[in-house]
Order: structure tokens, then sequence, then C-alpha cells
């Protein structure tokens, strides 16, 4: 066999379910043939892109049978995943695949063409009918829309951003859901693509609840996938009996559910709402935090109409923005903040409303605010009139941490797809008890079902009654791929990661010094209670200078070129070597922040961060010894900052080219 296709199936992590299951080389010139045992032979004399499918195709419908499935049933399955995977590796097929079209297509095929579908197929495995009972081929276009590969699955249930673009194979964020290890990393200030560990984790999520509602034939499985998802959660994070766990398409959805929380109480009660820095959290934020579409379509694909007000929403909150920066980009003093703060829940309060306080925890650039006293303290003084919303959606903080803010009465976001570097739009609300105790009382804001069914909430949780059935499939094997990287973190010691951290750091520092264009954000170290690592700073925020112009800052149009140009093989635009070597590399780092400068305009910060994968270890680079891995990791992030030195030389035939960024 070639020894390309050789490769590709022992190392790819689209063949994960093959390399379990015993394979041969045929040495016919049939492609694939399955024995009664299960066991796989291949063909040598094929066209490579046919065998690579029918390779995809073999593992997975093997695997399922095993599960009990009947060869009919998993052979249909796995021909759409294998019809979906040759569509993304864009493999042609020609004639010798007639099935691959209507298998990927996203309209179910009829009873007629799953019965051509089969017939072709059965000649692989051995003793199979191409005959099928009509119950099976009923059961396989009723789930139809559920059934193929798990990156196809995890782009549902999002919005926009999560659509692969078919000309560059990538998503709104530059990433993908399929693992992209080639890529330099260090993009979790934003969005990550997904790890081998990660992927295959959810894979195996996704293969065990496709063979759950083969059999039987609903939707089933997916709310008790939905329940040990939010119980994984509250494990994970520790949170104390009593609390609750809602699911959520991302941060910005966790902000319509915290507020929807926020009308339990008192429907008629006017709501403030104070965010901190919202230009440094979502810029969809503002919006959701008083009831508004924040985007063109929802997480449930609903096409809405931006900022426009939600129904069951009170149409007359009131949204209180504190900056955490001065006009001129500056952090402010931290005691400055505290006393705004302090003003806008007692103004509010005075007034008769209800007052929702956003706490950050952290920011897009590291910094949070306020502080844990002075939580304590709003508690005490303003009890039920004020809710507090922990945006911690970077997750950039300890489990003791969530429990300290939950022992506060808070409502704690968190996502799957920042820090512990899962796919994006992996979101929670970690709920403490008191107000997890509201979901049995009112009903929640009716516009919330173009955003959330009944299975993201907790069983009994009457006030979601009214949500439409069901769950979001993408989101759960988004979260169980991250839930991965979090385990993989979480056997780490404290003192280990610590020292990784402060490795990054030192690294990132002598990159920037290394350069004479870089000019480094700086950021108060975080005020936390207590010793432990999300004391460090993990999140490295840096501007870079104009070319030709020394004293001047990339605008954020510029830095928003330069963020996309990293992520591009940009190596045909050099000659030498070694500059065409270091232009090849991709770089995927966090999307350029824009700040206010002394000049009345605006900086864009790009941003490299430590994720959780750095300190678990990339799963590309298990080969390596410990130390050599970090070695690498390191070696890597200064990659990055070579690379921009090299581009910024050259900015002006960079541009004039402006390579795009790709899968490969």
């Amino acid at each position: 066999m070639n020894s390309w296709i050789e490769s590709r199936i022992s190392n790819d992590h689209a063949f994960w379910p093959l390399r379990t299951i015993p394979v041969g080389f045929a040495t016919t010139s049939n492609e694939l043939a399955v024995d009664p045992q299960g066991r796989v032979a291949l063909g040598n004399n094929g066209d490579p892109h046919v065998i690579l499918i029918l390779a995809r195709l073999a593992g997975e419908w093997i695997f399922l049978v095993k599960t009990g499935l009947s060869i009919t049933l998993a052979c249909w399955a796995a021909a759409r995943a294998a019809a979906q995977f040759a569509k993304s590796e864009h493999l042609a097929t020609g004639q010798s695949l007639a099935w691959i079209d209507a298998m990927a297509d996203d309209r179910p095929p009829t009873p007629g063409r799953l019965q051509d579908v089969m017939r072709s197929l059965a000649i692989h495995w051995t003793g199979a009918s191409p005959t099928f009972m009509a119950d099976e081929a009923a059961r396989i276009i009723n789930l139809w829309p559920l059934i193929g590969t798990c990156e196809t699955i995890m782009e549902t249930g999002g919005d926009i951003r999560l659509l692969r673009d078919p000309q560059t194979d990538l998503n709104g964020y530059g990433c993908s859901h399929r693992p992209r290890p080639w890529a330099v990393t260090f993009a979790s200030s934003t969005a990550s693509s997904a790890s081998e560990r990660g992927y295959e984790a959810a894979d195996r999520a996704r293969l065990r609840l496709t063979a759950d509602m083969l059999r039987s034939g609903d939707r089933s499985a997916l709310l008790g996938e939905a329940l040990a998802i939010r119980r994984a959660i509250g494990r994970a994070f520790r949170v104390p009996p009593g609390s609750a766990v809602v699911l959520a398409a991302s941060g910005t959805d966790s902000e319509l559910l915290a507020l929807a929380l926020s009308h339990l109480p008192q429907a008629d009660q006017r709501i403030t709402t104070i965010l901190l820095a919202p230009e440094e959290t979502g810029s969809g934020v503002p919006m959701a935090a008083i009831g508004r579409h924040f985007a063109v379509d929802t997480a449930k694909g609903h096409d809405v109409s931006r900022s426009e007000p939600i129904e069951g929403f009170r149409s007359d909150t009131s949204l209180v923005a504190i900056p955490l920066r001065d006009a001129e980009g500056r952090v402010r003093p931290a005691a400055s903040v505290e006393a705004d703060i302090t003003l806008a829940v007692t103004s509010a309060a005075d007034a008769g409303h209800r007052v929702i306080l956003h706490a950050l925890d952290v920011s897009k650039t590291g910094l949070l605010a306020p502080s844990m006293a002075l939580l304590r303290t709003l508690r005490s003084r303003f009890a039920a009139t004020l809710d507090i919303v922990v945006d911690a959606c970077q997750l950039r903080l300890a489990p003791q941490r969530i429990r300290d803010y939950l022992a506060l009465d808070a409502v704690v976001q968190v996502t799957g797809s920042k820090f512990l570097t899962g796919p994006p739009f992996a979101g929670a609300a970690l709920l403490a008890p008191a107000v997890a105790a509201r979901l049995t009382k009112g009903v929640l804001p009716a516009g919330l079902d173009a955003y959330f069914s009944q299975g993201e909430w907790p069983r009994g949780a009457t006030a979601a009654q009214r949500l439409p059935a069901g769950t979001n499939y993408g989101l759960l094997l988004r979260w169980r791929a991250a839930l991965a990287e979090f385990q993989s973190f979480a056997a780490v010691g404290g003192p280990r990661t610590i020292s990784i951290i402060q490795q990054f750091e030192e690294t990132v520092l002598r990159a920037i010094k290394t350069h004479d264009i870089f000019v480094l954000q700086p950021v108060p170290a975080l005020q936390r209670e207590g010793a432990s690592w999300d004391n460090q700073r993990t999140i490295f925020a840096f501007a870079v200078r104009e070319p030709g112009k020394p004293d001047r800052l990339l605008d954020p149009g510029a830095m928003r070129q330069l963020y996309r140009w990293l992520n591009a093989d940009c190596s045909a635009l050099f000659a030498a070597p070694s500059e065409r070597s270091l232009a090849a590399r991709i770089c995927h780092i966090g999307q350029p922040v824009a700040l206010p400068n002394p000049e009345s305009g605006q900086t864009g910060w790009l941003r490299v961060s430590a994720g959780a994968r750095l300190i678990s270890g990339e799963p590309s680079h298990r080969g390596l010894p410990v130390d050599g891995r970090l070695a690498r990791e390191m070696a890597d992030l200064t990659v990055v900052f070579d690379k921009i030195a090299l581009l910024h030389a050259n900015w002006h035939r960079v541009k004039a080219a402006d390579p795009v960024a790709r899968y490969r």
C-alpha cells in the first residue's frame, strides 16, 4: 500500500477507530474487504483517495457493529461519516463512489437511495445482505441531522462564527474543530483548534451516542448526555450541593441566561446591569446584558436582527458601563474603579432597581475587577437587591475561586473554549444554590427559546418548561473535548503548573526584547486571596510599531491583517531558505483587542496566552520527553515573534499579496 495512505491511517485522528481494529493490506485489486470477524483488508492497487474514504468507512462501520447495531444501520451511519470526511478533505472520488454526494447531503436520502447505497457497500462485508427492514430506513432518516463526523456536528449549535469556510476550511476564529497540530497555537484567549486528545474524546462520545440513538430510534440519549456533561462540569469545578449547572452555547449566551434569572424573583422590578470594561469581554455582551439579540443568528439557528429586543425581557433595563482603562488606554487605579462600582450599585438600588453587577475574572488582556473584598461588602450591604454575575469565561482561575464566588450567591459564567483550549462555543453558567432555587419559580422570558432547549437546564427547572424539548448536540461534543483537556490539566500539580507558566512569561519577555518593534501591554499583578497558579499572568498583549514610523503603533485594522498573515503560509513571498522556512510556519494567536491611545485613536493589541494544553502537554508532542516538549513549545512561542518581525520588515510586499490562512 502507498506509504502516504498507511501514514494517514496510522496517525490521523480521523482513523482512530480503525487503529483499534486488525488491519491487513490485500494483495488483490479489491479496495476494501471486511470478514465476519471484523478484520479489514485494504487494497494495494486502488485510487489513494478512494482507499482513504473506504478506510474511514471501515473503521466506523466495524466499530458500530461491535456496539450491537445491525450491519445495515452501521453501514449507513458509517457511510454518512465517510462521505462528510471525503468532502472536508476535498478527496476526489469520481464515479467509483457514487454514494458520496447523497450521504454527505444535509437532506436525508429516500429509502430507495438508501437501498442503492447498501447494495453498493454490502459487497465489502463478507456475508452482508443488501436488504433491510423499513424500520431501519426510517430510523436513519429521522436521525439524519445527528449522524456524521464529529467536526460536522461540533460546527452546529452556535452562531455564524462556527461555520467552516469552504475555501479555507477554517471557522470565523481562524481555527478548526479538527486537530491542526502543524500550527503553532497560543490562542487560548480567543479560540483554539481541537487537539487530538479533545477530538478523540468528543468522537468517542459521538460514536456512543450514534449507536444509542440508532438502537432506540429517538434522541433521548442526548438528554442523558446533557445531564452527564452538567454533572461532569459540576464535579470539575467542585460546585457545592444545591448548585446548578446550565449549558450555554457561548459566554454571551450565558449573559442572556443570567439576565433571565434576574427576571424571576420579581418580574415587575426594573433592572440595572453594571458591566466592567465591556470592550474587553465580548462584542455582543452589552446587548445581551439588556436582553437584545447580539448576532444575526442564534445557537438554535434562528435568524434574528442584531440589537433588537428579545421577547420577554424587560425593555427598560438600564446599562451602566464602568471602564477599567482611562481615555488613553492606561489601567485605572483599583480604588477609583471600585468607587465607581459602589456608586453605581448604590444609585441603582436607591432608585428601587434590581442590580446585576458583573465582576470580571479576567478580561481579554488579563484585568480583574473588583476585589473579592468589595464583592463581599456589596453582598452584605445590598442582600437580595443585588445579583452578582462573574464573567469567568476565560476560566483562568482555580476551582476554589469559583467556590468563593458561589458562596456570594453568584452566577459564574465559564467556558471550555478559552484557557481549557476546547473547541469554540462551549459555555456554561454555574448557579449558586440561592439562584438555582429560582428555577422552580416563575417562567423564563419567551425569547430564550431561540437560544436554549430544555436539555441544557437542570431537571426539575419548571421555569424552563416552555423551552423546546431536546438539547444542543454540538455543544455537548464541544464540552466533551474541553473536559478531556481539563482532566489532563488537573492532573498536573500546582508547583509544576506555576513553573511552566513562569517559563512561558520569561520566553515572551525575551522574544519581545529581541526585536525593537514590539511594545508589551503593562497590566497590574492579579490581586487574589491566597497562593495558587491563577495568581500568575497568562495573557500577554503586545502592540507592533508601524513600519517606517516607529513612534506610532499599528491600529486595529492593520493588526487584524497581521493576525491573518500569521495564520497563513507566507513562504511563497520569500526567496532565502531561512526566511521561507520561517514564513511557512502557521501561527495562531489571540485576536487583536482595540484599546484607546494617547493620540485619541486606537491601537491594536495582539495576544499570546498560556492555556491548559501548554501545561498538560500538546498531544502532538507526546513522543518527546517532558523537558523536550517544553523546549519545543518555547521555541514555537519564539517563532511567533520572529515571524511577525519578518512580516513587519517586508510589510508592503506582504500586504500586496495578502496571504490567506487555510486549514493546511
